[in-house]
C-alpha cells in the first residue's frame, strides 16, 4: 500500500460508524411507482399490463426505462408523483432518521418532486434542476457538495444497482440497496453494499447515534 493511502473497506462490511447524512433515491425507494405508471398508461392509451410488461423486459435487459414509449409507439405523457404514492415505510423511516442524521432526497426526477419531498427531509434535489442524471459521476459529486460533508460520511439508499448502488460506491459513499421494484429485485448488489428489503430495516443497519447533524445552509434547495 502506498504511503498515505487509505485502506480499502473490507468486502461486504461497509463502514458506517461516521455517517452524518442519509440521502434517498425517489422512485421505488421512497415512492411506489405503480400508480404513476398506471396513470401514464391510461393517459397514453396503452393497456396497463402491456406497459408494465415492457418495463419489466427493459429491466431484465438493463435498458433505460424511458425506451418504453418508443417500444409502445406513444409519446411520453406528462406525469408526476403524488403524496399518496409514498411507500408506507417512507415517512416513518425518515422521521426516525432525522433526529440523528441529516437527510436528503435526490433522484432522476422533475423539479416538482422536490416540492413533494421537501417537508420530509432536510434537503432535496433533482436531475432536472441539477442538469445531470444518475449514474453520472457528476450527479454524485453534486450530491456530496449539497450534503456538505465527506463522501464516506454519506449513505445513499436506492433500488437500482446500475443507477444507485454501483455509482454511489464508486463515489466513495456508503450504498444501501433496497430490494423492491423491478430493478431492485432483478439485479444483485455488489458485496460492498448494505442490503435491505424495506425502509423499516434501515435504521437498525445504521449506527444508533450518528455524528452531530450539521446546520442547514443555503444549498438545501
Amino acid at each position: 500500500m502506498a504511503l498515505g493511502a487509505r485502506p480499502a473497506r473490507p468486502s461486504g462490511r461497509p463502514a458506517v460508524a461516521n455517517l452524518e447524512t442519509v440521502v434517498f433515491d425517489v422512485g421505488e425507494t421512497l415512492v411506489d411507482e405503480t400508480s404513476l405508471w398506471e396513470r401514464a398508461a391510461d393517459s397514453a392509451g396503452v393497456p396497463r399490463f402491456t406497459l408494465m410488461g415492457v418495463l419489466g423486459g427493459l429491466a431484465v435487459r438493463g435498458e433505460p426505462h424511458t425506451r418504453v414509449w418508443e417500444l409502445v409507439g406513444r409519446p411520453r405523457p406528462e406525469t408526476a408523483f403524488a403524496a399518496a404514492d409514498l411507500y408506507p415505510d417512507a415517512r416513518p423511516c425518515l422521521e426516525r432518521l432525522r433526529g440523528t442524521y441529516r437527510t436528503g432526497a435526490v433522484g432522476n426526477t422533475g423539479v416538482e418532486t422536490e416540492e413533494l419531498l421537501r417537508p420530509l427531509v432536510d434537503f432535496v434535489g433533482s436531475s432536472a434542476r441539477w442538469g445531470v442524471e444518475k449514474p453520472s459521476p457528476a450527479f454524485f459529486a453534486r450530491l456530496v457538495a449539497e450534503a456538505g460533508t465527506r463522501p464516506e460520511r454519506i449513505a445513499y439508499v436506492g433500488d437500482r444497482v446500475d443507477n444507485d448502488i454501483v455509482p454511489a460506491l464508486a463515489a466513495g459513499l456508503v450504498a444501501v440497496h433496497v430490494r423492491r421494484g423491478p430493478w431492485g429485485l432483478l439485479h444483485e448488489a455488489p458485496p460492498g453494499a448494505i442490503r435491505i428489503d424495506s425502509l423499516d430495516e434501515l435504521p437498525a443497519k445504521l449506527p444508533s447515534s450518528g455524528r452531530r447533524r450539521r446546520p442547514l445552509d443555503a444549498r438545501s434547495g
